[in-house]
């Protein structure tokens, strides 16, 4: 079998079987990657001399018997807003290009205490602001299905990657559907956990109360054993949540008999591709021959979600990008001739439009004479939407829902139309308001061969319900093992 059939587990158990050496499998991780990544465009920066000194650190811990994560010596890729010291960290923005971290965020060091090799830093939207990787100031992404069309966004470079397999997994971040939407464009798995969760120390930030790291896998069990690695409470992260990390991989069961499933009627209505939609209505009527109970329910106060969210993300952005002032670090304007026209000249020559466009709204809806009108309104949204999550998992394990009202958009659709991009992530920005876990995974492919995703939306920390149901699907279908054709294979 070639080393790229295999998922991040099953490479993971052939190097501790020693069946593939670590070496071996970042040697053929770097060569994919150089062979295919001038077609993508997923990685920003490509580690050699790192990646090959952690491959022997690696490689002599496992021969010496540590216990390690099932995913040790499997190269890892991590989208660009996560701090990794002594390695470029540029949010695929201009204003951070040349930035080095002195510190690794907690992810990062959870993955090298896991044995995890990293092999470089991947492309995204700029400061995560977007939907299809088409706001990076640096270069394009393309989705491996069909280069003509968007990967999705944020993590536009995490979900590409693992399609390609320039990666066997990834860390994104999702902060309105930004590793789910990506993952049903490119036709991966990618679980966003329950805010509090993972750490965000070492994040940067665009939604402090939204941000939420997770990992982009093959499979459900690729997700299972990265999120278990990532997991956990860490005194540096104030939203950090203080609970045992469950053994995701190992409690993973395809028994979903007798569960109960919600499907909003609201997320199925006008708006949604018919393909779409019936791809997740197949789904649902797969869980029914496996024994659980599906029906539809309505959940009207989702409708209000997308203004909500934009409202609550944009006035958090313009706070958390206010400190690239072209003074303390980043990119700094030339030419100006007084500390007010070096604010304005940096911000305007280091921020591209979509960032632009969500500071002055944020700015605008925290100003006197609107907080009231708009933020404070959205806020009490999200009051709402969280009950009516909280009422829906009264009666329901578990929320089916499709991730993206359409299949992967071309690469130019929604760029000059930002209100169309916007709307696009009206089945992913709820969950974001409401702190929740959500796994998406593929169900199946539109007439143009594209795939198509749904989303298992479950309460508060039961990430083993979402993953557990996941899992059970996908040993029942074979839409998460088909993958584009790409040129090596």
């Amino acid at each position: 079998m070639h080393i790229f059939d295999l998922t991040a587990l099953e490479l993971g158990r052939a190097i501790k079987k020693k069946d593939i050496g670590v070496k071996e499998a970042l040697e053929a991780q770097l060569a994919r990657i150089e062979k295919l990544d001038g077609s993508y465009g997923c990685y920003l920066t490509v580690l050699r001399e790192q990646a090959y000194a952690r491959a022997e650190a690696v490689q002599k811990r496992i021969d010496a018997g540590e216990a390690l994560s099932p995913l040790a010596g499997v190269p890892v890729g991590v989208k660009d807003l996560i701090c990794t010291r002594g390695i470029q960290t540029t949010c695929a923005s201009k204003m951070l290009e040349g930035f080095v971290p002195p510190y690794d965020a907690t992810v990062v060091e959870k993955l090298y205490d896991a044995g995890a090799v990293v092999t470089g830093k991947l492309n995204m939207d700029e400061f995560a602001m977007g939907s299809t990787s088409e706001t990076s100031h640096i270069k394009k992404t393309c989705n491996p299905w069909d280069v003509s069309r968007v990967p999705g966004g944020s993590s536009g470079g995490s979900a590409a990657a693992v399609a390609a397999k320039e990666a066997f997994y990834t860390l994104g971040s999702d902060t309105g559907g930004s590793i789910r939407q990506p993952a049903a464009f490119c036709g991966v798995t990618g679980i966003k956990p329950t805010y509090g969760s993972v750490s965000r120390y070492g994040l940067i930030a665009y939604a402090s109360s939204l941000d939420q790291i997770g990992p982009i896998g093959c499979d459900a069990a690729d997700c299972a054993a990265a999120l278990e690695i990532i997991s956990g409470y860490d005194r540096r992260d104030s939203t950090s949540v203080n609970r045992p990390v469950p053994a995701y991989l190992s409690s993973l069961s395809d028994n979903i008999k007798g569960m109960k499933i919600g499907i909003p009627s609201d997320w199925l209505g006008g708006g949604i591709d018919p393909q779409v939609r019936q791809r997740i209505l197949d789904a649902a009527k797969t869980f029914e021959s496996m024994g659980a109970f599906v029906e539809e329910f309505p959940m009207p106060v989702i409708e209000y979600a997308v203004p909500a969210y934009y409202i609550i993300a944009s006035a958090e952005a313009s706070s958390n990008l206010a400190r690239y002032d072209g003074i303390k670090y980043g990119f700094r304007a030339d030419g100006c001739e007084d500390l007010a026209s070096v604010y304005r000249a940096s911000r305007s020559q280091g921020f591209g439009a979509e960032v632009k466009r969500r500071i002055m709204l944020g700015s605008f809806v925290l100003s006197s004479g609107y907080y009231d009108a708009y933020y404070k309104k959205a806020q009490q949204v999200r009051t709402l939407i969280k009950q009516a999550f909280n009422s829906a998992f009264e009666k329901y394990d578990f929320i089916l829902a499709p991730v993206a009202p359409t299949t992967a958009l071309k690469s130019g659709e929604s760029l000059d139309d930002p209100l169309k991009m916007y709307l696009g992530d009206i089945h992913t920005v709820s969950i974001n308001l409401a702190g929740l876990p959500a796994i998406a995974l593929p169900c199946g492919f539109d007439n143009e061969g594209l795939p198509v995703g749904m989303q298992l939306i479950g309460n508060d920390f039961c990430e083993q319900t979402v993953l557990g149901a996941a899992y059970a699907y996908q040993n029942v279908t074979d839409f998460h093992k088909k993958r584009p054709a790409v040129k090596e294979d």
